[in-house]
């Protein structure tokens, strides 16, 4: 089964569960703890209903929006996400042609499989570097510098790590960054020969970026100390635009505007860190409330269609980012499944705003 059978997200994660070994999809699929803060998130997006209005002429519709007075074809990205080669080789240069065809930002994470130079230079320009501060600060900024050299202008700190959250399912498959392959692997991928066969054939994804600085990166690593000192840091050697990413508290909210970020992003990581957290989409409003209409203020986590971007647009977001469905589609029918998934989204979106009398997909204000 092809591209052709993607309907919805349900339908990619469903052939990408058949497709991919069981350690890789429980790595892509998983959430920490018992998985209710993943639930909640769910139960939170479906709860909230729109607001449909009739005899509106919608026969031209647009999805364009601009980011950061750049204009972007569709108000959704691509979230930054780990290892994407996993989900199928070659996905990090698929999600970077498909954010140059649409010119959206796309994620660049920082252990991601492929050098951040290639990323940008395939995307043409539109890819902003997401970072993880890591140990001493010393390897951290050597990124930095080097992002800035490749010709990136908007860095995403994300801050919801200062442990990396216990995710059950990882665990019991012993899941490790770098990739390690032993007994237990071995069966799993002599399971799924298709995945296995190409990813022999390509090589063992690595975390390309620490490949190229000689410096370890130790993904379990604490991250403890980082504070708002370090922030201020981090600001003083940024000169570009400054997202931070993995807020969902309002007082957290308002210290980063007086901090000078020029954007925040509201996100549990989808839900892969704290099992406990409340729902990213509630906190939403209540951050938009806060810091007023004027603010920047991005969305992730737990989005699954073209109707979930317009409620994250409802609910307060500028712009929207979207993740695992893209991996799904990606392992379930390689480009041609992340291009069709892609167009389900947008045709979900538009959609939804013919009936919401919306020719343009404006957040409220």
């Amino acid at each position: 089964m092809g591209a052709n059978a993607i309907h919805c997200a349900e339908d990619a994660r469903r052939l990408a569960r058949r497709r991919l070994p069981w350690m890789v999809f429980d790595y892509i699929d998983g959430s920490a703890g018992r998985e209710t803060g993943a639930a909640r998130n769910r139960a939170a997006l479906d709860a909230i209903t729109l607001r449909p209005r009739i005899l509106t002429d919608v026969s031209q519709r647009s999805l364009a929006t601009d980011v950061f007075g750049a204009s972007a074809e569709r108000p959704f990205g691509i979230a930054p996400m780990g290892m994407c080669n996993l989900s199928r080789p070659g996905a990090d240069l698929m999600l970077a042609r498909l954010a140059a065809r649409y010119r959206v930002p796309h994620g660049v994470s920082t252990v991601a499989s492929t050098p951040m130079e290639k990323i940008i230079e395939t995307a043409e320009g539109h890819a902003w570097f997401q970072l993880y501060f890591s140990g001493d600060g010393v390897g951290t900024f050597k990124l930095v510098e080097r992002a800035k050299a490749a010709g990136y202008t908007t860095l995403v700190l994300t801050v919801d790590v200062p442990e990396v959250g216990r995710r059950p399912r990882e665990l019991r498959h012993g899941f490790k960054m770098p990739f390690r392959i032993g007994p237990r692997q071995f069966v799993d991928f002599a399971l799924h020969p298709q995945w296995s066969l190409a990813t022999l054939f390509a090589g063992k994804p690595q975390m390309a970026n620490f490949e190229m600085d000689g410096f370890e990166f130790d993904r379990t690593a604490t991250r403890a100390n980082v504070t708002w000192d370090t922030l201020a840091r981090l600001r003083d050697a940024w000169p570009g635009k400054l997202v931070v990413k993995g807020v969902l508290d309002v007082e957290d909210a308002k210290q980063l505007v007086s901090a000078g970020v020029d954007a925040i992003q509201v996100s549990s990581h989808g839900a892969r860190q704290l099992d406990s957290a409340p729902a990213p989409i509630e906190m939403l409003a209540k951050i938009r409330a806060e810091l007023g209409p004027d603010f920047p203020i991005f969305y992730d986590s737990g989005i699954r269609s073209g109707e979930d971007v317009l409620k994250s647009l409802v609910m307060g977001a500028d712009f929207a980012f979207v993740g695992r469905v893209l991996q799904y589609s990606i392992a379930a029918a390689g480009e041609a499944g992340l291009a069709r998934i892609w167009s389900v989204l947008s045709d979900e979106l538009s959609n939804a705003m013919a009936q919401l009398g919306m020719t343009t997909p404006r957040r409220q204000r």
